[in-house]
């Protein structure tokens, strides 16, 4: 989302207590061809839906940021659901900026995303950055089809250019066919303790994750790969989970040397896969 420093008043829609604001998104297959429409695409508060040119059968939706967001005190929220045999690709305009609040309290962000049976759920925005200050909490809540298949990519940069950063806390929730696959937890910044540490960050500040759930890897399952040149320069690690799924975690100096870690892994995901049947297709 395109997010600058807020003015001194208030922007429109926004109160003391901060903005309550959920947009929602809904894909479904066309069932007389092979595309994918948006019946549902409903904006909100800081979230202005804009849809993009397709690609094949996959409907592209952008967020763009009508306002600053997520500031202390405000609560978000987007839902997106990719019905059965749809497609759909979800990404964002620019970065998304957490700053300080009005108020001491901090802000939430919550992402809710589904996928139906043999959908598929692209969720790929720009990086968060956590401004010195800030106090966020965000979550992903995703739920997915034995058959969908699912990509999520994440990015957190800790604090702008010569600033320290802000606070964040994360939670990553997924479940497949009704099964828990992966719940995982992490905290950064101010308040969250041994985060810099030699076990955590060491030193760094840009931190991510690249998730994808295919079926293809019941057949062809991936192997543990460590990504990148020397510790001071950033790392990646692929492991495998079970469900069939892989996560990419990695870690570097800044934004861009984390961007090129994930990019390194996406190429892995595009081989070709063992015994003929194709490519594990990521964007």
């Amino acid at each position: 989302m395109t997010l600058v420093s807020p003015p001194a008043a208030a922007a429109p829609g926004r109160t003391a207590a901060g903005v309550r604001a959920t947009a929602r998104i809904t894909a479904a297959a066309d069932g007389g061809t092979t595309t994918t429409t948006l019946p549902v695409l409903d904006g909100d508060g800081p979230f202005e839906l804009r849809r993009l040119r397709s690609h094949g059968s996959e409907a592209r939706v952008c967020i763009v940021g009508a306002m600053s967001a997520p500031l202390g005190g405000d609560r978000l929220r987007i839902e997106a659901t990719a019905q059965q045999g749809a497609a759909l690709h979800i990404t964002s305009a620019a970065a998304t900026l957490a700053l300080r609040g009005p108020t001491s309290e901090h802000a939430t962000y919550d992402v809710h995303l589904t996928a139906g049976e043999h959908a598929q759920l692209h969720w790929l925005p720009e990086p968060l950055i956590c401004a010195g200050g800030s106090d966020l909490r965000q979550t992903w809540t995703v739920d997915l089809a034995p058959t969908a298949r699912f990509v999520l990519r994440e990015e957190q940069i800790l604090g702008r250019t010569g600033e320290s950063p802000g606070h964040v806390a994360t939670r990553l929730t997924v479940r497949r066919g009704g099964q828990t696959l992966l719940d995982q937890q992490a905290e950064y910044g101010s308040g969250a303790p041994g985060w810099d540490g030699p076990a955590v960050l060491a030193g760094h500040r840009a931190a991510g994750q690249l998730l994808i759930v295919d079926p293809a890897f019941e057949e062809a399952p991936l192997e543990v790969q460590l990504l990148g040149g020397s510790p001071e320069g950033g790392q990646a690690v692929l492991t495998p989970l079970s469900g069939p799924a892989a996560l990419v975690t990695a870690v570097a100096p800044d934004g861009l040397r984390l961007r090129r870690l994930l990019d390194t892994a996406q190429a892995t995901f595009r081989r070709p896969v063992p015994g003929g049947h194709g490519r594990i297709r990521v964007p």
